[in-house]
């Protein structure tokens, strides 16, 4: 999360820079964040309540008060728990709301509730977060600030220039210095291409790549014996039990990367004594992508980068910033109840039973778009027996399925405070603009249904200001060092760890190379890199293997209300090597139809070397109201991660021909 500045001039606002004060953002935006004031004063924003009057999915909605809204929200709650008890109640509020009150107060009371809860985050995050807690430990990783001391760079399965570009700056100025910049990634991405080497394995490769580089190191003496021997775990069985089976030749013929590549990297690598690695999400939404992770995260422990500044390896910061989150997310309730995993809403609203659900709530998540097998979540909103509420600034795809949406304030019309998950910064916001039209703040409607179903917590009835010294009370590690008249002042306060090297929360307090907590689950306790079965199946039913990634200027649906980004981004298309577009006689700028068994999406065609043949790349999750037709989620399955039980869309395997002209879009 970046510091910004916005300026405001007659209640509106103006330009939106980054604060110099911060070393971090350095005094400039990107150019998605750049135009939220855009976003703040669209006039495709919701105005009002509103009441569906049509179908569930068409849109058709008219105006009602706020009390109407509320009346009829609680109404209906009471009664579905009077019948059906509270498990009969989904609840959630996700990521696009950043802020630790207006994202954690709706969990609150949905735990003081009692009712259903979304294991949120498998979507996004939670198979990476596992595999690092595994073998890092829950804690972060590298400080970024300290590349500026690194001898080499690598950007592994990240695309900086469209989601690290602050990290993409401080890497070029190290480059700038003689520091080389390796990106490994199926992608040629920006950032791929603006670096010095670009290793384009196949995807899902990641591991044996990663094994097969620790193979060399071990095999030409450039492992720092002295580290591994007090600061990590099982390195000597990994290398008497794996590492054996990932030789160059083999690598080569897994990855698709020649062994002169692998070579080369690997030396390298072995060379540099701060070597910093940026670890990326998106190699781990795949069938077996914590082990991905788990590989890449221990290279730095081989060399003993860990232990050096500018070194090791960074996939997030969040988990070293030790608020008091509890008195938000959980002021009462039962500490356990019925969990719903995000991945796999459709499946909860279309089978769930005992109780089946009868009510949604949805803030700062658009799932009938970002969730995989969105056909089913679709399938599951329909239900004319489902009460759905969301609460979203924009009619979003998911709103146009809703009983009732509310108009919700966006993070400049918010005060918040704001945990940054890239960099070791918390930063108290202040509210840029009142909320616009009749738009409320997540926290505000927390409150308000709270105190409307008869909960007494005090936090349901405390001011923001108050609410934050909660989370500052009671904080942990650096967090407790916050000062909390520094906080109110709402300049960003720094919370890196302190020097010293990479310090790891495993149970051996070491980095784990040999994990008896994954054994003891029934998981592999050490890295490895072995064919999925059920790839290999649906390799052999379809020719394509699915590649998704943010957009530059359309990540996802929250930067949707913003024309300038659409059209920036321009239509929604995917990309396809020329060998593939030859093959199926299509041309750049087609109308194609992706397709499997679980339906088809209509997007335009791109032909470029940007992916490597059998692969399809969709950049961005886009509405499917520019699309040709559906989203791109329609075609993934809802199977789950080895570890954290997370999302796979890079598992996802199809195939592509020209959309045919007299054909009528899917519903």
């Amino acid at each position: 999360m970046c510091s910004l500045l916005a300026e405001v001039e007659g209640g509106r606002v103006g330009r939106i820079t980054g604060d110099p004060e911060q070393p971090f953002t350095a005094g400039f935006a990107c150019a998605k964040v750049g135009r939220d004031a855009e976003l703040v004063h669209s006039p495709e924003r919701i105005r009002t309540p509103l009441r569906r009057t049509g179908k569930k999915g068409e849109g058709h909605f008219a105006p009602i008060t706020w009390d109407e809204a509320l009346e009829e929200i609680t109404g209906r709650w009471r009664q579905i728990i009077a019948e059906a008890g509270p498990l009969a109640i989904l609840g959630y509020a996700y990521s696009a709301h950043q802020g630790q009150l207006n994202r954690g107060l709706l969990l609150g009371l949905f735990h003081a509730l009692g009712t259903s809860r979304l294991l949120a985050g498998t979507v996004c995050d939670t198979c990476c977060e596992e595999a690092w807690n595994m073998t890092v430990g829950p804690i972060g990783g590298a400080d970024p600030e300290s590349v500026a001391d690194s001898d080499l760079i690598v950007a592994w399965g990240a695309d900086l220039v469209a989601t690290n570009v602050h990290f993409w700056a401080k890497a070029e100025a190290a480059r700038r210095r003689g520091v080389p910049i390796v990106v490994i990634d199926p992608r040629k991405s920006r950032t791929a291409r603006l670096a010095d080497t670009h290793l384009q394995l196949r995807i899902g490769t990641d591991a044996a790549l990663a094994l097969g580089v620790m193979h060399i190191l071990e095999r030409d003496g450039l492992v720092d014996r002295d580290y591994i021997g007090v600061q990590t775990h099982g390195f000597e069985r990994l290398a008497g039990e794996v590492l054996p089976h990932f030789p160059p030749q083999r690598v080569a013929q897994i990855t698709g990367l020649s062994g002169a590549e692998i070579e080369a990297f690997a030396a390298q690598y072995g060379a540099a004594k701060r070597s910093f690695i940026r670890i990326g999400e998106g190699m781990t939404r795949l069938a077996r992508g914590g082990e991905a992770l788990r590989a890449v995260a221990l290279l730095p422990g081989v060399t003993g980068a860990y232990g050096r500044r500018g070194g090791g390896a960074l996939l997030m910061t969040a988990a070293s910033c030790e608020l008091n989150y509890d008195a938000i997310r959980k002021p009462s309730g039962p500490a356990e109840t019925r969990l719903v995993n995000h991945s796999r809403l459709g499946d909860a609203l279309l089978a769930m039973t005992d109780p089946p659900l009868h009510a949604l709530f949805v803030a700062a998540n658009n799932p009938a778009v970002t969730c995989p097998d969105a056909g089913a979540v679709r399938r599951g909103l329909a239900r004319e027996e489902l009460f759905t509420v969301v609460h979203d600034p924009f009619l979003s795809v998911t709103a146009r399925y809703a009983d009732i949406v509310l108009p919700a304030a966006t993070y400049l019309e918010t005060a918040d405070l704001y945990r940054a998950y890239g960099t070791y910064y918390v930063q108290y916001g202040r509210a840029a603009v009142p909320p616009q039209g009749d738009a409320w703040s997540n926290f505000r409607l927390a409150q308000e249904l709270a105190q409307r179903m008869g909960l007494t917590d005090p936090i349901f009835r405390t001011p923001a200001e108050a609410a934050i010294a909660e989370l500052l009370r009671g904080a942990k590690g650096m967090a407790a060092t916050l000062d909390r008249a520094a906080v109110r002042d709402g300049r960003p306060q720094r919370i890196a760890p302190p020097e010293g090297g990479q310090e790891f929360r495993t149970p051996s307090g070491r980095l784990e190379f040999y994990s008896q907590q994954l054994a003891a689950a029934g998981h592999a306790p050490m890295p490895d890199w072995q064919p999925d079965p059920r790839e290999i199946e649906d390799r052999a039913r379809w020719p394509l293997r699915l590649l998704t990634a943010p957009g530059y200027f359309q990540a996802h649906t929250a930067y949707a209300g913003v024309g300038f980004l659409r059209r920036r981004e321009g239509e929604p298309f995917c990309v396809l090597h020329p060998d593939e577009a030859t093959r199926r006689d299509l041309a750049d700028g087609d109308r194609v139809r992706l397709f499997n068994e679980r339906g088809a999406v209509g997007l335009a065609l791109r032909v470029s070397d940007e992916v490597v043949p059998g692969v399809v790349l969709v950049p961005g999750q886009r509405p499917d109201g520019e699309t040709l037709a559906g989203t791109i989620n329609m075609l993934c399955a809802d199977r789950y991660t080895d570890l954290g039980d997370g999302a796979t869309y890079q598992s996802t395997f199809l195939d592509i021909a020209r959309w045919p002209l007299d054909e009528a879009p899917p519903t």
